[in-house]
């Protein structure tokens, strides 16, 4: 149970956010929209900033996928990581892959890039600075537009993991 309570989003105060979560989120307010719409700014924020992250950046999906589900499983996320997981296998992540990386692992059918990517996302999510090591393996695969946005969105996804975590947000994710 979340240690607050969700608001009522039928209230006229909180509809208008509702409404435009289920037009960005295919009908759907999820748990965790309810609980930041106590703060009408901060809701708007975090609204246009994740819509670039999933829905604007250039960033190829499975690679923003790959990183999401790393950064889930490593702050033990299971929220996070089952609501991304239909994402993951919709941008060619396999089930395989999947279960690897639950168990912060890596399957052994990545390609380079993607071993590039989860490397560079626990990196930064368990140590916050990255290897140089690490930076020229990611580089060789990546362009700067690239970096700056899987960057961006693990930072964006550790943000939302851990509040996930620290208010108890129930699951709530479609599950269809």
């Amino acid at each position: 149970m979340a240690r607050i309570p969700y608001p009522d989003i039928d209230l006229p105060a909180y509809r208008p956010m509702a409404d435009r979560v289920r037009k960005e989120r295919a009908g759907w307010v999820g748990n965790i929209h309810k609980l930041i719409m106590y703060s009408p700014q901060v809701f708007d924020g975090y609204m246009h900033f994740l819509t670039a992250i999933r829905q604007q950046a250039a960033l190829d999906g499975r690679y923003r996928e790959l990183a999401i589900m790393m950064v889930a499983a490593i702050n033990d996320a299971d929220y996070e990581f089952n609501a991304h997981a239909p994402f993951a296998l919709k941008a060619g992540v396999t089930q395989s892959q999947i279960d690897a990386l639950r168990r912060c692992e890596r399957a052994p059918d990545l390609a380079p890039a993607d071993r590039a990517v989860i490397d560079f996302t626990e990196e930064s999510t368990r140590n916050v600075r990255v290897s140089d090591a690490c930076f020229s393996w990611l580089r060789r695969h990546f362009d700067e537009r690239d970096i700056v946005e899987l960057t961006l969105t693990i930072g964006c996804y550790n943000m939302v993991s851990r509040f996930l975590e620290a208010m108890h947000v129930d699951h709530d994710y479609p599950t269809t």
